[in-house]
């Protein structure tokens, strides 16, 4: 079992890296398309991003990291437990340290990596030795015990210190895993002790942490399909407003060229450009985009922009009609604004992307 998951976890990678995530070091745009724990994307209904997380990592050293301590320590796990409840104990505490990281940074950062499960292995061969400890000898066991301790410790020190390291998840995880062996653990030998009341209360315990985590779990600041909506919305109305904008000028080129009537002009002007505009205003204003959202600063001068085009139009035309020299000047000179408007829309590539956290086991 401990390969099966160190294999999940390069093929993922290696298949991440062909689909535009980077060597070294990604953005946190591919992790999140692939499955990543982040608050308004596993609040949107997306809770398998708990699991799915597991097997997300930032870049090679990240991943390598992982796999040396999964290979380490994983090993000896299975052996203890048996491969399926080696696979329980590692998913399930997985789990339950991406659930402690989404109510400590859900809304902040986008995360992954296998460390929080790895901790878990650390948390039952902690409990395990604890345990079988008058059957091994007293020196081994403070060597083996002491080192073990050492290793979680001073992983858990450098994940508080350096930035970007999801310590939430390795803390859960560690937890996680420790109540997980007091229900997991086989007797390691006919003179192993015997335990009665440790499986209920461990399981107790697990129950009532993982009903804790979920009832504190943070409100999302956004939902990500909200805001996938909203990129889907702007990106089309900005080709139709492009497609619009040449077909006016087209119309007022043409107007010159062929001297048309001032009303024909008008009610061109009326079915080609100014109704484009107003279900392109009503559009954006039916999405249900949070102010948090990276889009909705994007959305709101969109609208302004919309609205601008759409009153020009509407000017432009009403004064055709009238034939009035001084109005048509006036909403010639309000159209051009608005493209000085949409100069400054943000691009969306670049709109407050979250920051990614990595849940990596330093050395």
């Amino acid at each position: 079992m401990t390969t099966v998951l160190l294999l999940c976890n390069v093929l993922i990678f290696i298949a991440m890296l062909s689909n535009g995530a980077g060597v070294w070091h990604t953005s946190s745009v591919v992790p999140l398309a692939w499955g990543a724990n982040f608050g308004p994307a596993t609040q949107d209904g997306q809770w398998w991003r708990l699991l799915s997380a597991l097997f997300l990592h930032f870049g090679l050293i990240h991943l390598v990291l992982n796999m040396w301590a999964l290979w380490d320590v994983g090993r000896l796990m299975e052996q203890l437990l048996g491969r399926w409840r080696y696979a329980l104990l590692y998913l399930g505490s997985g789990v339950v340290g991406n659930l402690l990281s989404l109510v400590v940074q859900g809304n902040v950062a986008v995360s992954g990596g296998a460390s929080g499960a790895i901790f878990s292995l650390y948390g039952a061969l902690l409990v395990f030795l604890w345990r079988e400890r008058h059957q091994v000898n007293r020196g081994e066991f403070r060597w083996f015990f002491g080192a073990a301790t050492a290793f979680t410790v001073f992983a858990l020190v450098m994940g508080q210190l350096v930035p970007g390291i999801d310590n939430a998840a390795h803390l859960g995880g560690l937890i996680a895993g420790a109540l997980f062996a007091g229900v997991l653990l086989r007797p390691w030998t006919d003179q192993s002790p015997r335990l009665p009341a440790l499986r209920p209360a461990a399981a107790g315990l697990l129950v009532l942490a993982g009903a804790l985590l979920i009832s504190h779990i943070p409100p999302p600041s956004y939902l990500l399909g909200n805001e996938l909506q909203a990129r889907k919305a702007i990106r089309h109305f900005l080709d139709e407003d492009r497609r619009v904008s040449q077909q006016w000028e087209s119309i007022l080129d043409h107007a010159v060229e062929s001297q048309l009537p001032f009303d024909h002009l008008a009610g061109q002007i009326d079915t080609i450009v100014t109704t484009q505009y107003q279900e392109s205003l009503d559009e954006l204003s039916a999405l249900n985009l949070e102010a948090a959202a990276p889009s909705a600063r994007t959305l709101d001068m969109l609208l302004r922009y919309a609205s601008l085009r759409t009153d020009a139009s509407l000017a432009f035309s009403e004064a055709l009609r009238n034939r009035d020299p001084q109005k048509i000047r006036e909403a010639l000179d309000n159209a051009r604004k608005a493209p000085e408007l949409a100069q400054a829309l943000p691009a969306l590539s670049g709109a407050s992307t979250p920051r990614p956290a990595a849940s990596a086991v330093r050395p």
